[in-house]
This record gives C-alpha cells, structure tokens and sequence, in this order.
C-alpha cells in the first residue's frame, strides 16, 4: 500500500471517528416507560419495508421442540408434559439444559448463503437475536463467559 493511501485511509478514520463524537452530543435519551419509548423515531423506510425476517437461533436449537421457550415448557412453573416426554425419551435423566450447548455446532451456518436466501425471499430488512433469555450469546463475551458460542458450542463468533 502507498504511503498517501495509508495517510487517507487514517484521515477518513479520524474523520469517522470525530463525526461519531459529535453525533453523541444530541443523542436522545428515553425514559423506561412506554409513552417515552412510543416517541422514539422510527427510521424513514420502516413504513415502506412490508418483508422482515426476525432470526430466534441459539441453544434451544438443539432440541428443536416448542421453539426458543424449550427450558420454561421443561423445566417453568408448569411444565409441557409433552416436553417431560420429549426429555425423557431422548436424553438421560441427568441432562440439563446447558448439556445442550456443546451439540449447538452451528456446522452448516453458512451467513453469505443466508444472506442470499433472504434476499431472494424479498426480505427488506433481517434482525438476528444474538442473545435470548437464557443469555446464551452468538458472539464472544466477557459478560456471558463460558455461555457463548465461542467458548461453548460453535467456538466461534456467529454475529
């Protein structure tokens, strides 16, 4: 790489960087209520977006039963007999729902082929919940240590 093309490179960095720092100043804060939260603009395409897709993956992929609740149908307040049957057929007595993680592999995660097969579905816009209830994290954290795809499961960053 050229010397000038390292020192634009930099420049538009910098520039990026300082833009953001201004844009801070007028960020807008709400209160955790929904009156303030219902003020809060939406973007301008919003209206005009009529596909999304909304991605649930994670841990309770594993079992693929009764979707991202699997742990509150097994093990709430009042347990699915139907996911105490499941249980009991498929796995040994032991098993807890972090066993899961290991088997969450993600082998065939492929995001350029999702990517292509969102948008020939027409999707305008795509939202991964990289962190579900159980916080599992599709992502390396420091906050989430041993409970993320990167040291549990996939080893490896899934965001």
């Amino acid at each position: 790489m050229y010397c000038g093309e390292c020192w634009l490179i930099l420049l538009l960095a910098i520039f990026s960087f300082t833009a953001r720092i201004g844009e801070s100043k007028n960020v807008q804060r709400y209160e955790p209520n929904w009156q303030s939260l219902d003020a809060r603009p939406l973007p301008p395409w919003y209206d005009e977006a009529k596909i999304g897709i909304f991605l649930h993956w994670g841990v309770f992929s594993v079992p693929s039963y009764v979707g991202a609740w699997f742990w509150w149908y097994w093990k709430g307040t009042q347990p699915s007999l139907a996911v105490v049957e499941f249980m009991k057929q498929n796995y040994p007595p032991s098993f807890t729902y972090a066993d899961f993680a290991p088997e969450f592999t993600a082998e065939f995660y492929n995001p350029n082929q999702w990517a292509d097969i969102f948008k020939a579905s027409g999707a305008q816009y795509v939202v991964l919940t990289t962190k579900h209830h159980e916080g599992f994290c599709l992502w390396p954290s420091k906050y989430s240590w041993n409970w993320n795809s990167m040291d549990v499961g996939p080893k490896r960053d899934l965001v």
